[in-house]
């Protein structure tokens, strides 16, 4: 990367290091129904999560996303094994404001196979904040369904008089369900000044097994081998993350510089008609954060750049057959600075401003393949297409007396898009291209946010939070500048896993969205014991970007389309207007204590909500019906076990314009146990003891084998089933 990369990053780091002197600690942000899973005493470990619990939870899957499970309101759409989206409150993808050690990721693929939790993987995840439906202006910012932010561990430095700093972690685990196999390995080496870490991991999996037979056993794709009834295919994956750090300490003030890379050589997708054949990241991170007499100053420049590749994997097979396959390649940059300021302004007052810039480009090609109708010029589906984010934002918060808090904030945000002229493979893409090279690509949106929140906390065992906040997301560049209607390039954008095609909409307006939430949380003194919090909350969305059915010129969006009530349908993003309110409850309680047997934990925790489309009467597309999960934890010594049972009602309110599938109900039976002593862990667990057969109701539609573009092999009507029973073992030595 060239320095000059980094020009609209200057001033920010510029401010940064012209202030300096001493210290006080400022406030720690205060958040609605914020879930903190955090290793760090002043933050309350949320209900239905333990911090002890993350290690178990990493042996458990390679997925940065899963690591959210337990976080009431949560839900994962599935994708590839490294690569889920997390859903929250009814929201998910690009509608949460998802940050990895403070960068904003961008996914760089038109079906969304690389979002933010893939490029950080679960052996390296130190902290994860969770912010539902209020989020505070100065963690959200384009997105209306709240914000994830996931850490690695801060810099380790040696102890005053102490020489050199030498430590380390290797892990290592294995996976019955797909034969994942993978390990990872840390090590730093740091003196009282200077740090030095090198984080490494990497993973293997075949395709995963369900619970049963749900199709019939046959040829993955034409001389490539052979599918069992009960394999999921193009479910197998590997991926290999590295990074190093390097900071600087000098009494309150912090530099870190982190470099980061990815290489997926592959990860299938059984929702997408695709897989991913190759994705290469490389990250640069400079972090600069002091104390200082008037409070605390956080500055960040960074930049990621992402090579991907999709193309057909073994277990799918081209449609036309005489072309060697269809490649499709994606470049995406994504540049960003970041400045905060939290301001002491009397023992009350707390001020926190500051203001973020970040430049994206993205294209977005299809080389010709074969003679045939992909041939003889390149596809361009996105070429140099800009977006481009300036935000200012500032938030007061006041602690009025030691039973009420309060919060205010608003944020500014400029979002400028644009795209350049495009081409297909031929002539029979002309029409399309000639009218959107015709078009003004140009788009600027002016986005205004708001949040109003107050916490009221009578006594030591009672809390209670209620607010408001206006947030706006614009649309991605493809939700606005994919523009052919041919069959097979309609179905090469797809973010939501459905199978069906989609076109962009350059008249697409950003997303405004209403919420209205409140939380009422009972529990012992010190928090340790007993708990009980319950969640209401209410959103209402102006412009919310939904999908019609297209209509056009094209054959694939004729009449037949517009009528059809089964099958795969081609799809328009469009502006409409939803609502969504749902409840979430979590709890946990004592149940036993004893000498001989250790202590008994009862966790609980049931979450609910219904999403509907207001200007069509459609049910919201990918909502989880009705899911609760109990589990009783025994602690024993160094050891812990967990008996965990899991319910999903069946999910019948489904979206009709997208022609969804209904599941049924399942329930689920999962065992963990651990062993830790000081320099050692050992974890073991068997996930779907019963190996019950279930599809996920956010699971999408199969189309992970045969021929996928034709939909010959495809038997619509089929969701992806969830995975039957896996047993794990995983081990992790600190050195």
């Amino acid at each position: 990367m060239q320095m000059s990369a980094f020009a609209p990053l200057q001033l920010p780091l510029l401010i940064a290091a012209s202030l300096l002197p001493v210290a006080v600690s400022a406030n720690e942000p205060m958040a609605m129904t914020t879930v903190v899973v955090e290793a760090t005493p002043e933050v309350t470990t949320p209900i239905g999560i333990d911090v002890a619990n993350l290690p178990s939870l990493r042996a458990a899957a390679s997925d940065t996303a899963s690591l959210l499970r337990d976080v009431p309101g949560m839900s994962v759409y599935g994708a590839g094994g490294v690569s889920s989206l997390p859903v929250l409150h009814g929201l998910g993808d690009d509608r949460l404001r998802i940050k990895v050690d403070g960068m904003d990721l961008i996914s760089a693929c038109g079906n969304h196979m690389n979002p933010a939790l893939s490029y950080i993987d679960p052996s390296n995840v130190d902290s994860i904040q969770v912010f539902s439906g209020i989020a505070p202006v100065s963690v959200s910012g384009d997105s209306i369904g709240g914000a994830i932010l996931v850490k690695s561990p801060e810099p380790a430095f040696a102890a005053a008089g102490q020489d050199t700093l030498l430590k380390g972690q290797a892990g290592a685990f294995y996976r019955s369900n797909g034969n994942a196999v993978g390990g990872n390995f840390s090590a730093t080496i740091a003196s009282e000044t200077l740090s030095m870490t090198y984080s490494g991991s990497t993973v293997k999996s075949g395709n995963y097994t369900a619970g049963g037979d749900f199709k019939p056993a046959g040829p993955a794709a034409a001389g490539r081998g052979w599918l069992a009834a009960d394999a999921v295919g193009s479910s197998g994956y590997q991926s290999t993350n590295q990074s190093l750090g390097l900071a600087l300490r000098h009494e309150n003030h912090l530099v870190e510089l982190k470099l980061g890379m990815q290489d997926i050589p592959y990860q299938g997708f059984p929702n997408q008609r695709m897989d991913m054949t190759g994705n290469d990241s490389t990250q640069i991170n400079l972090r600069y954060k002091g104390q200082y007499e008037w409070g605390a100053l956080e500055a960040r420049a960074y930049e990621e750049k992402t090579r991907h590749k999709m193309q057909f994997g073994d277990d799918k097979q081209f449609w036309y057959g005489t072309a060697p396959g269809m490649p499709m390649d994606t470049e995406g940059e994504n540049t960003g600075a970041l400045i905060k300021a939290d301001i002491v302004l009397s023992a009350r007052d707390l001020l926190r401003v500051g203001g973020e810039i970040q430049q994206y480009r993205l294209n977005d090609w299809w080389p010709p393949s074969g003679s045939g109708g992909m041939s003889p010029n390149t596809f361009w589906n996105i070429k140099d297409g800009e977006r481009d984010r300036y935000a200012v934002f500032g938030e007061w918060e006041a602690r009025w007396s030691p039973q009420w808090l309060s919060q205010f904030g608003v944020r500014s945000e400029t979002v400028k898009m644009d795209t350049g002229s495009v081409q297909g493979y031929n002539g029979s893409y002309a029409a399309d291209a000639q009218a959107f090279n015709g078009a003004d690509r140009n788009r600027t949106d002016r986005n205004r946010d708001l949040t109003a929140l107050a916490r009221y906390t009578p006594d030591a065992a009672r809390t209670f939070e209620f607010g408001y906040a206006r947030k706006t997301r614009s649309p991605n560049l493809y939700e606005r500048y994919s523009w052919s209607t041919g069959g097979m390039a309609m179905r090469m954008v797809n973010m939501a896993g459905d199978g069906n095609g989609y076109v962009g909409n350059l008249d697409l307006a950003p997303e405004v969205a209403h919420t209205l939430s409140a939380t009422a949380d009972w529990h012992d003194a010190r928090r340790k014991k007993w708990g009980l919090k319950v969640t209401p909350y209410y959103t209402y969305i102006q412009d919310y970007i939904d999908a019609r059915r297209c209509i056009s010129a094209s054959a694939n969006c004729g009449a037949a389309n517009q009528t059809a009530a089964t099958g795969f349908v081609y799809l328009q993003f469009a502006n409409q207007s939803a609502r969504l309110y749902g409840l979430d409850v979590s709890a946990h309680y004592p149940l036993a204590e004893s000498s001989a047997y250790g202590s008994f934990t009862a966790t609980g925790m049931l979450n609910y909500v219904n999403g509907e489309n207001r200007t069509t009467g459609d049910n919201l597309y990918n909502i989880m019906p009705l899911n609760a999960k109990l589990a009783v934890v025994q602690r024993l010594g160094n050891w812990t076990h967990t008996v965990e049972a899991q319910w999903a009602d069946a999910k019948t309110d489904v979206s009709r314009v997208r022609n969804e599938v209904e599941t049924a109900g399942y329930g689920l039976l999962n065992l963990r146990s651990s062993y830790a002593w000081k320099q050692a862990r050992f974890d073991v667990g068997i996930e779907n003891v019963f190996d019950r057969f279930y599809n996920h109701p956010l699971g999408g539609a199969y189309v992970g084998q045969g021929k996928t573009m034709s939909g010959t092999d495809v038997a619509w009507g089929t969701p992806v089933p969830g995975m039957g029973r896996s047993i794990y073992t995983g081990v992790t030595v600190k050195f």
